[in-house]
């Protein structure tokens, strides 16, 4: 049995009483919820990352992906079309280093398939997307890659500097190395 503090125990004839504990410092409301935002980032607490997810994905990734589960630094996103889930697994490690810059103890991002409840009602339709698709040549028109040197839709140029062959490979180089690692 362990003893109370002394300010907690009184003299009492040949024993003590016990009393209450003083009451702690009141602290401000925004003091307890800034240092509650401060630990979702140390602990990888998937509140702090829904929180950032629009800075830390930018605006297009935000709006068409949101992440699921955080379990063990293993960061689940979902994509709502299967497009988005094709941009998310090209900016994987880009998100990746997002996020580690940010603070989040993650280790690796696993993307999948999921469609929202509120993302069923305003499903955006496949010619609204296949409209602003980048791969589009009679829309943006054709470019020449700097690192293949081949023609190239230029919504692709645009996007990543080469065409999405070389992007893939560039990826594939680039995972690999972070695996042999």
């Amino acid at each position: 049995m362990t003893l109370a503090p002394k300010t907690q125990r009184k003299k009492f004839g040949n024993g003590e009483i016990l009393q209450e504990a003083e009451p702690k410092a009141v602290s401000a409301i925004s003091s307890c919820l800034n240092s509650l935002q401060n630990s979702w980032k140390k602990k990888g607490n998937l509140a702090g990352i829904w929180k950032d997810w629009k800075k830390l994905t930018g605006p297009q990734l935000s709006q068409n992906s949101q992440p699921l589960s955080l379990r063990r630094g293993i960061l689940v996103i979902g994509a709502s079309h299967p497009e988005w889930l094709q941009a998310l697994q090209y900016n994987r490690l880009q998100l990746l280093a997002a996020f580690k810059t940010a603070g989040y103890e993650i280790r690796d991002i696993r993307i999948q398939q999921h469609y929202p409840k509120i993302a069923r009602n305003k499903k955006e339709s496949e010619e609204s997307i296949w409209a602003k698709h980048p791969s589009r040549i009679d829309i943006h028109g054709l470019a020449i890659c700097k690192a293949c040197k081949c023609p190239s839709p230029k919504g692709e140029i645009s996007l990543w500097g080469i065409c999405s062959f070389c992007r893939q490979k560039e990826l594939n180089l680039e995972r690999k190395k972070n695996y042999s690692i």
